[in-house]
């Protein structure tokens, strides 16, 4: 569902925000797994792109019955529409050459520009692995369509994990004893 900025009360009333919630994310998830299966298309291994991708990775890898996965840790986006010059890969590293012939699901919660995708999925491919993507979401401007994606849309995506800032020591304190 989207809504305007101002309805969600979440500032910047230039920027159309889509929320997804937890219920969604699940419908998703297995959805996904579903159209992956429909395919013909069996992964041996589940890789998320961390951390967007963390998630919906094991989501997806519970729902194929598939219980190798992995991460490979790539940064882009810095903020919204704020991006670096290019994707960089951080520790700790993939192991990408035990990947060799294998079938891998690359995931990760949006192709945007499509530039982190295409960099890990050159890795893989590099090492041997036949890949396929996934994603929760698709923007129009992205250079790499994934194979298997929930959604199409333009809107700044909200994301359960992500909706709220970071926990704080104070904030933590606050909650002791609640459960």
């Amino acid at each position: 569902m989207t809504f305007d900025a101002n309805d969600a009360g979440l500032g910047k009333p230039e920027i159309r925000r889509e929320i997804l919630s937890w219920d969604q994310f699940g419908e998703a998830a297995r959805g996904l797994a579903a159209e992956v299966l429909e395919s013909g298309f069996k992964p041996d291994v589940v890789i998320a792109i961390a951390r967007g991708g963390l998630l919906l990775a094991g989501a997806i890898s519970y729902a194929l019955g598939t219980k190798q996965c992995g991460s490979i840790n790539v940064e882009f986006y810095t903020d919204i529409e704020q991006v670096l010059p290019e994707p960089i890969v951080h520790p700790p590293m993939l192991d990408a050459p035990a990947l060799a012939g294998l079938t891998v699901l690359l995931v990760d919660d949006v192709s945007d520009s499509g530039r982190t995708l295409a960099k890990v999925l050159e890795l893989l491919t590099e090492v041997g692995a036949e890949v396929r993507t996934a994603t929760l979401y698709t923007k129009s401007r992205t250079i790499l369509v994934p194979d298997y994606s929930y959604r199409d849309t333009d809107d700044w995506i909200v994301f359960p994990w992500s909706a709220l800032p970071p926990v704080t020591v104070s904030a933590a304190a606050g909650s002791e004893g609640t459960a």
